[in-house]
């Protein structure tokens, strides 16, 4: 049975787009046939960073329309063969997707998918809140800010009161707190939220804290889900969610500010 993970939070430019991307690539990575859908109706960009852009001829809307079938809106990735991407439409609004329609669409993918990635956009209007109803679990992207983490918290209790878990009185969408762009040495100096204290707002398991780099910006410039970054701190930490997303206890990492090393503190030099 298809496991239906949504990536959400309440404010914009978080990471919500790069981690979808980087989750549903890590899965796929480790044998699950993964599919990834952009909720963001209007806007459109998991294909940019996915580097499928131009391969996009029929969209999410266009198979809730009956305009074409699932096959031919799908698109493979080039790089592993498990990966698919379901693109947004930039030329409709948010009112397009219906919770018929989108049901229709996450029902038929659950035949042939083990993971189905949902990338919500920013805020609490339709798409966010399709992109979250019909999730089994949920993967709350927050920054170490204040603005960003209450919004974070706004999610988390519209997760609890209006997914599909929630109306029907099952059990609870599973959620977990994914930390973007940290950065120790600015906790350190006062400057951003510390780990510990996202932790204390928004009481939910920690998932994986994913450092500021710069790899980030370039992996996404060059259509590349950064997982694929070996080498790059954040490939790393995306690598270490999507293991204990998968159950494996992982330690994280990260977390402290790096200590220059001896000839770096007696000549300096550029990061």
């Amino acid at each position: 049975m298809a496991k239906i993970i949504v990536v959400t939070s309440g404010k914009g430019g978080v990471g919500k787009t790069t981690t979808s991307a980087a989750i549903g690539t890590g899965l796929a990575l480790r044998g699950h046939k993964t599919v990834i859908i952009d909720f963001d109706v209007g806007l459109r960009n998991l294909d940019l960073i996915m580097g499928c852009e131009r391969r996009v001829v029929y969209d999410f809307v266009n198979v809730i329309q009956n305009d074409a079938s699932l096959a031919q809106a799908l698109i493979k990735d080039r790089r592993l063969e498990n990966l698919y991407v379901l693109a947004a439409s930039q030329t409709r609004d948010k009112d397009a997707l219906t919770q018929e329609g989108v049901e229709r669409v996450i029902n038929e993918l659950a035949e042939s998918f083990e993971y189905i990635i949902c990338d919500s956009p920013a805020g609490i209007e339709k798409g966010a809140h399709l992109a979250m109803y019909f999730a089994d679990e949920a993967i709350v992207v927050t920054n170490p800010e204040v603005s960003s983490v209450r919004d974070s918290d706004r999610m988390l209790g519209l997760l609890a009161s209006k997914s599909r878990r929630a109306e029907q009185g099952g059990e609870p969408v599973r959620e977990h707190l994914l930390l973007t762009r940290y950065h120790p040495e600015r906790v350190n100096n006062g400057e951003m939220l510390g780990l510990e204290d996202v932790e204390e707002i928004l009481s939910i398991p920690l998932l994986g804290v994913i450092p500021e780099s710069k790899s980030v910006l370039r992996a996404s410039n060059q259509g590349i889900p950064v997982i694929l970054d070996e080498q790059s701190d954040a490939g790393m930490a995306y690598s270490d969610a999507v293991d204990r997303l998968l159950g494996k206890d992982v330690e994280h990492r990260f977390l402290d500010m790096k200590r220059p090393g001896f000839l770096k503190r007696l000549f300096g030099g550029r990061e």
